[in-house]
């Protein structure tokens, strides 16, 4: 065990911790895998988060403040937002080209899916301001009397459901706030809470810009022992990255086993929840899929011939499966920086800057899967979408991916805004909440993947990629 690499270790942990949960499910130990194997998996994501923030503060002051050209920063900072607003318009295109193409929401019982579309012109009719987009009644229609009746004198229950009202509640007030009021929350007010909160990581990567820069045009007689202070703190920091790692088999293990054990008490109640949304759950796994085994490799591939497409998987496997595991860009970051500075070769001066941005403001993997499910639920209450409608999901999806980020959940808050924009109903986010975990999950691989991918090509369009292997 001690010879094999450590993502075969990861996997390994990870396909035991998925055994070990369907047994315990079966065997009726749900409830002791819960008490006394979870808590390992959450102390491992505490680890990572606890580290995440510091790392980003020092590794971007270090590298920053190494700058000869401070003007290089700018043109980076260009180059940053640019390639990451091209891949999330790319994950979103891909996402909606494959949802259109596999139509999983007509793959669902077409009786479920006319109750589906009574509920939801009964729910245009009770909201003001709402109409039909697609000129279909069928409120009217003698056929489905008895249906639309059936339907008016129940509620849906998803509609009663707190946490979906919650979810709305936090998109209206996202959709009310003025368009660069997440500029202006990128600026701390006080840096102490801001280092203290994750969610608060824009505020720290701009302050670490900002001390960067300024400890550049220091003179270097009296700026020469902060930076070799800071550049030790960093040096602890990855140190510990390294330490943490190593246990990383075991905790993957118990994370795994205590996300199956939580889903279900019972095998068969893990399986019923996907059989029902297994379309959709396809769909979004294929686009995924496009992005991470197609999209990046070729990308990378095709601009930095020493890296083959054999060898960026086998670089990024650890923070792939790793952010498996804990469903968390910032958490993975660590494990991430390390990847693709010594496996792809991209510099500390690189890396530390694009990495952290990346795992705060780009979303590949989200961005697919909003337009995914937006597309998938309209087909599932056989509305239409037309494409002026979907190219408002592009552009609303790819802002939203950066305006967004520091929002718990970003991810159902960004569904909600998406599916309010094409005049659906956003209560419907309750169908797909029993397969989100399990799609976090993956989607936060591709974003990660994504973030990988931006920051190699700027190092080799920087000259900042080492020439040896």
């Amino acid at each position: 065990m001690k010879k094999l690499p450590l993502h075969v270790k990861i996997i390994i942990g990870l396909v035991l911790g998925i055994i070990w949960a369907f047994i315990s499910s079966a065997l009726g130990w749900n409830q002791f895998t819960i008490d006394w194997i979870d808590p390992f998996g959450q102390i491992f994501i505490r680890l990572l988060k606890f580290i995440a923030v510091p790392l980003v503060l020092f590794s971007i002051i270090d590298g920053v403040s190494g700058l000869n050209d401070t003007s290089k920063l700018g043109r980076m900072g260009a180059k940053t937002l640019g390639l990451y607003i091209i891949s999330t318009v790319t994950a979103i295109t891909v996402g909606l080209l494959i949802v259109n193409f596999v139509a999983p929401g007509s793959h669902i019982d077409e009786a479920q899916r006319m109750k589906n579309r009574i509920s939801y012109e009964l729910w245009v009719q009770a909201t003001p301001g709402v109409e039909v987009k697609d000129g279909k009644n069928f409120l009217n229609d003698p056929a489905y009397a008895d249906l639309v009746m059936e339907m008016s004198n129940g509620q849906e229950l998803a509609a009663q459901q707190q946490t979906v009202e919650e979810k709305v509640a936090l998109a209206k007030k996202q959709k009310e706030v003025p368009p660069l009021q997440f500029v202006v929350d990128m600026v701390p007010e006080n840096i102490i809470l801001s280092i203290s909160d994750n969610k608060l990581m824009l505020q720290v990567i701009f302050f670490a810009i900002f001390f960067g820069i300024t400890l550049a045009v220091v003179p270097n007689e009296k700026g020469a022992s902060v930076k070799n202070f800071i550049s030790s703190i960093n040096e602890v920091f990855l140190r510990m990255v390294d330490t943490i790692m190593t246990a990383a088999p075991f905790f993957v293990f118990a994370l795994l086993a205590g996300v199956v054990a939580k889903m279900a008490d019972s095998p068969a109640e893990v399986f019923q929840i996907f059989r029902g949304l297994g379309s959709y759950t396809i769909t979004v796994l294929i686009g995924l899929c496009v992005m991470l085994f197609v999209f990046y490799p070729l990308v990378t591939s095709t601009f930095i011939k020493k890296i083959s497409y054999k060898k960026f998987f086998k670089i990024l496997s650890p923070a792939q499966f790793l952010a498996f595991s804990t469903s968390s860009s910032a958490a993975t970051l660590p494990v991430t920086m390390e990847c693709v500075e010594d496996g792809m070769g991209v510099s500390k001066n690189v890396s530390s800057f694009v990495l952290p941005i990346g795992a705060t403001v780009n979303m590949d993997g989200t961005s697919l899967y909003l337009a995914i499910a937006t597309v998938f639920l309209a087909q599932l209450h056989f509305v239409d979408l037309s494409l002026s409608q979907q190219l408002v999901i592009v552009l609303t999806a790819t802002m939203g991916s950066i305006g967004t980020a520091a929002v718990p959940g970003a991810s159902l808050v960004m569904l909600i805004i998406i599916i309010q924009t094409v005049g659906l109903n956003p209560a419907w986010i309750a169908i797909i909440f029993p397969v989100d975990r399990i799609l976090d999950m993956t989607r936060t691989v591709a974003n990660i993947t994504g973030d990988a991918t931006v920051a190699t090509l700027i190092a080799s369009s920087e000259g900042e990629l080492r020439a040896e292997d």
